[in-house]
């Protein structure tokens, strides 16, 4: 087969030819014929491509499960009262948020969606900021119920309500031995399997910078923070070399769960937020505040041994809580579960 290429360098050969049979008719003398000229091909190159990246969760920016990661999240309220702990469940959560309530005490509102955890709680009630945190979220929000005024409210959010008094039964548990209210369990699995199905997969929580690489945001070396959460509850993170995470110690003592292990996470987002009154009383009259997490505030990111003072801003309920640093640019974070604390504004610290 002849290629487009060839046809110029055999056209010219040709007529070469043709040429000095035309001399050599006349009487002259014929000459040898030039080298055949190689015309270049005009056909560009094809352009280098670069693989996509590969796909990651977006709780925690680690490698994607296929088999997980089109799920959506789950979030369950876990109580943090002494008779509370230890918790089961939340060290597999990608997501923990810290809250102030009633008491001077904190819950957790823990989140899943890498991970599976067989046994889950104990499950506690609803708070009125619930509902803002889980709107981004969507997913299931599981709970043990809460008063009307909070329930209420996370009716209205766009999230699938698990507790004693919504969704099939089954799906939380009392177990015997631990005494109520601390005693309401569940699990990812149980969830998964039975409620009613959902398919919105959760949002980015956060942007994630490459292995090895140090925070940014002007950050300096810190091993050790202790936040103030309220009169009853102190907390503090110390950094652990050989893990690359941040270990939580509640009031002093270790904070583990059941079976040992002890909570550690590699990223510490430390949210200062405002708390207001909520009008709401629990039993023995204590009014439950609510953490203000619509606007903006200052925030410290600890991720890898360094601490980074920056601002939080979450504009609407439907907006993910996004942290930067004094230029504006995202903090990214280390690949892997945050602790995020919503700490009152204002609330002693020490950093070390």
């Amino acid at each position: 087969m002849t290629t487009e290429e060839e046809l110029p360098s055999r056209r010219q050969a040709l007529a070469l030819l043709g040429g000095a049979a035309l001399l050599a008719a006349c009487g002259g003398k014929s000459k040898e014929p030039p080298a055949p000229v190689t015309v270049p091909s005009t056909t560009a190159a094809p352009a280098p491509t670069t693989a996509p990246p590969p796909p990651v969760f977006p709780l925690t920016g680690m490698p994607a499960d296929p088999a997980r990661s089109g799920r959506p999240a789950m979030t369950v309220k876990i109580d943090n009262a002494p008779q509370a702990r230890p918790q089961s469940g939340i060290d597999l959560a990608d997501l923990i948020y810290e809250e102030v309530v009633e008491g001077g005490v904190v819950r957790f509102a823990a989140v899943f969606h890498s991970n599976d955890a067989g046994t889950i709680g104990p499950v506690r009630s609803v708070r009125a900021e619930d509902a803002l945190i889980v709107t981004p979220l969507g997913g299931y929000f599981v709970f043990s119920g809460g008063s009307d005024f909070f329930t209420d409210i996370i009716k209205r959010a766009p999230v699938g309500l698990v507790s004693e008094d919504d969704g099939p039964a089954g799906l939380l548990s009392r177990r015997r031995d631990r005494r109520s209210p601390y005693n309401l369990f569940t699990s990812t699995g149980v969830i998964y399997d039975k409620a009613p199905k959902r398919n919105e997969v959760p949002p980015p929580f956060a942007s994630y910078r490459p292995a090895g690489q140090p925070l940014g945001g002007g950050a300096t070396p810190t091993r050790e923070l202790q936040v103030t959460m309220g009169e009853r509850t102190t907390t503090a993170w110390s950094y652990d070399d050989a893990s690359g995470r941040w270990l939580r110690t509640t009031n002093g003592t270790p904070h583990v769960v059941e079976g040992g292990a002890r909570l550690a996470f590699p990223n510490v987002v430390i949210q200062f937020v405002g708390y207001r009154p909520t009008g709401v009383k629990d039993q023995s009259g204590a009014i439950s505040p609510e953490a203000v997490v619509l606007g903006d505030g200052d925030v410290w990111v600890l991720s890898g041994p360094a601490l980074a003072r920056g601002r939080w801003a979450k504009p609407d309920a439907g907006a993910v809580t996004r942290f930067t640093d004094g230029g504006g640019q995202p903090l990214a974070l280390q690949p892997g579960p945050t602790w995020i604390c919503l700490a009152p504004a204002g609330t002693p610290t020490v950093v070390r």
